[in-house]
């Protein structure tokens, strides 16, 4: 696996950089060698936050974790990634062109599979067209952290969402 490890307000040290390399190492058992992994270590306040994102075929894999030490985070956030990929290892790997992503030992291995993922209410709403700053505006009428509406200026579906601090995201389709 190659690391790409950044630091946003703290210095990326050579023992935060062995910490992370020794740590989500032990992950190079589940993906190929040339596997990406991005890695960004912050703080703010007296928060220390590392964020992992894997990109692997159309599929992203990707945790954060926050502590009072950036150490402990990084233990967390490798814990997580691996639950993840055991839970989920049947539904990532379905196809044998996603395999190529992933180690063949891991590929190869039994795990029994999890609960399927169950959808227990299905709502149906009419979508009228408006632009996001309106969307933003339903949604937070709403009570909700998410809103799907057409785009007045594109008229393709668009969800708005809260983000922490109350700013607001606009996910718009990429057709490849």
């Amino acid at each position: 696996m190659r690391f790409i490890i950044t630091g946003r307000n703290i210095e990326v040290t050579d023992g935060l950089r062995s910490a992370v390399e020794e740590k989500l190492g032990k992950l190079d058992r589940f993906f190929a060698p040339e596997t990406e992994v991005n890695v960004t270590l912050s703080v703010e306040h007296d928060v220390q936050k590392i964020e992992v994102t894997i990109p692997v075929k159309g599929k992203i894999i990707r945790a954060e974790e926050k502590s009072t030490d950036m150490y402990v985070s990084i233990d967390l956030v490798e814990e997580i990634i691996e639950r993840q990929l055991k839970k989920y290892k049947n539904k990532i790997i379905d196809k044998k062109q996603d395999a190529v992503a992933f180690a063949k030992a891991f590929v190869e291995e039994e795990i029994e599979d999890e609960e399927d993922v169950k959808i227990i209410r299905t709502k149906r709403f009419g979508v009228k067209p408006m632009l996001p700053e309106e969307a933003c505006v339903q949604m937070e009428l709403l009570g909700h952290t998410f809103f799907v509406f057409s785009n007045a200026e594109t008229g393709e579906v668009n969800v708005v969402y809260k983000r922490k601090g109350n700013t607001y995201g606009l996910i718009e389709p990429e057709f490849d």
